[in-house]
């Protein structure tokens, strides 16, 4: 998947280049099989052309996240603060933990005004990991991240879309945002065993809510 560079003053908005530790396919490239892939967004799923206006929640206080909930997925799993490898890339989750995502911590908290990103292993070397199953996630279903306020910031997801590595758009997924956003990132897309996932699976969706 790709990595972020230094937060942007405004909001935490990341400037974004390569990362790859998520992507290797640890789990097809152990059982050499792609018979349990994991899904892709369909076209429909994508952003529309004409965009329509959408309901937006007032942006929450900055409080750092616990836990994502994706209840139509079947995500359920804590969150661990992300930071900056020595050699600039998004570090990320152990791969032993199926069960657990992370976040950017240098960058906005969700549910805060900007763009706060998440990003989870698609599989490891045992099978599916926490966002196997990302790409199959629909427009409109609802994404919620437990936050240490006691809060819950509920996010309405906008769009699913697939890239690959070389057509990433990095303005478009870590861009700022003038309203509470979040991006929440696995691998996907064509798969290689030299080289692993030759992309990424991006869910766009912003606040609707909170409790």
């Amino acid at each position: 998947m790709r990595r972020p560079g230094k937060p942007a003053i405004a909001n935490g908005a990341i400037a974004a280049v390569t990362v790859t530790a998520l992507c290797s396919g640890a789990w097809l490239l152990s059982s050499g099989t792609r018979t349990h892939a994991p899904p892709q967004p369909s076209t429909g799923e994508a952003h529309a052309e004409a965009s329509v206006r959408q309901s937006t929640a007032p942006g929450l206080p900055p409080s750092p996240p616990d836990r994502i909930r994706i209840p139509s997925i079947r995500v359920n799993a804590p969150l661990m603060g992300l930071g900056l490898t020595r050699t600039g890339s998004l570090d990320v989750p152990p791969a032993a933990e199926k069960n657990l995502a992370g976040w950017y911590e240098d960058g906005t908290t969700p549910g805060e005004t900007g763009t706060a990103i998440v990003a989870g292993h698609v599989d490891n070397t045992d099978g599916p990991a926490v966002f196997y199953g990302l790409g199959a996630l629909r427009k409109g279903s609802t994404v919620e991240v437990d936050r240490r306020d006691g809060g819950v910031a509920l996010f309405t997801v906008d769009a699913v879309e697939v890239y690959g590595a070389k057509d990433f758009p990095d303005e478009k997924v870590y861009g700022a945002a003038r309203r509470p956003e979040l991006r929440v990132i696995t691998c996907g897309g064509g798969y290689s065993r030299t080289t692993g996932y030759q992309g990424n699976v991006v869910v766009f969706a912003h606040l609707t809510g909170s409790r």
